[in-house]
C-alpha cells in the first residue's frame, strides 16, 4: 500500500509471508536515500520496491525479534549492504531463531549480524528524514516503535506488535500480563498528537487520536 504523504517523502508498505507481517520501506524523496522496517519476509518483493523507485537503503530497522519479522532480513542486508539494527533487549531471540523455527515447524532463516543496537530517543537519519527510535517493551523486552517526521506536526508512527488498529499486542514473556505493554502504550505512544498516521505491524493503518478515543484496551 503506497501512501499519500508530503512529496519529500515516500512511503510503502507490504504484507509479507505467511504471517502477513508489515514490512514498510520509506525514503526521503530527494537524496533516495532510505530505510527498510521488519523485512518479515519474502525479499524479492521488497527489493522489488527499491529497485523500483532507485532507492538506496542505508538502514534496516526492527521493531523486535519475532521470527516473522526478521525472516527476510538476511536477503535484504545482503542485497542493499545496509546495516541492521535491533533493540539488545531482543538479541536473545535474535539469537535463539532456530528454536522459534522448530516450533513452527519451519526451516530456520539465515540471520545477519546485528550492526548496533538501537537506543531509546535516538535519532535514525536518512537523507533528509529521521525516524526517532521509542523503546516500547511489553511485547518483547526489547519492542521498540519508529517515529518518523513529516512536515510541520505531522508524523508517522510504525509501531511492530505494540499498537495496532483497535487493538493491543500480547505481552510475552517474562512479562506476567499487560501492564507493561500498555504502560509503553500510553506513556509513549499515546502522546503523540491524535493525526500521528500508525502503520502497526499486521493489519490495517490507524491514527493515534482514533485509538486514543476508541480502542477497547485502553479504555
Amino acid at each position: 500500500m503506497k501512501y499519500g504523504y508530503p512529496l519529500f517523502m515516500f512511503v510503502e508498505t507490504i504484507a509479507v509471508g505467511v504471517f502477513r507481517c508489515n514490512c514498510t520501506v520509506i525514503a526521503c524523496e530527494r537524496t533516495r536515500e532510505a530505510i527498510v522496517v521488519d523485512p518479515g519476509d519474502e525479499p524479492e518483493k521488497i527489493m522489488r520496491i527499491v529497485r523500483a523507485n532507485d532507492l538506496d537503503v542505508t538502514c534496516i530497522l526492527h521493531t523486535h525479534a519475532h521470527i516473522d519479522h526478521i525472516m527476510g532480513s538476511f536477503d535484504v542486508a545482503e542485497k542493499t549492504a545496509a546495516p541492521v539494527r535491533l533493540h539488545d533487549g531482543d538479541q536473545p531471540l535474535w539469537d535463539n531463531i532456530q528454536r522459534v523455527a522448530e516450533s513452527f515447524d519451519i526451516p530456520t532463516p539465515r540471520l545477519p549480524p546485528i550492526a548496533k543496537a538501537l537506543v531509546d530517543g535516538e535519532a535514525v537519519d536518512f537523507g533528509d528524514a529521521t525516524a526517532r527510535v521509542i523503546h516500547t517493551p511489553g511485547h518483547t523486552v526489547g519492542s521498540c516503535s519508529f517515529c518518523v517526521a513529516l512536515e510541520g506536526d505531522r508524523r508517522l508512527l510504525l509501531s511492530g506488535d505494540t499498537l495496532f488498529r483497535g487493538k493491543i499486542g500480547f505481552a510475552c514473556r517474562p512479562y506476567p500480563n499487560s501492564k507493561t505493554l500498555i504502560a509503553s502504550i500510553r506513556n509513549k505512544l499515546l502522546v503523540l498528537d491524535d493525526d500521528t498516521d500508525v502503520i502497526p505491524g499486521h493489519g490495517p493503518a490507524t491514527q493515534i487520536g482514533i485509538e486514543r478515543r476508541h480502542n477497547p484496551f485502553l479504555a
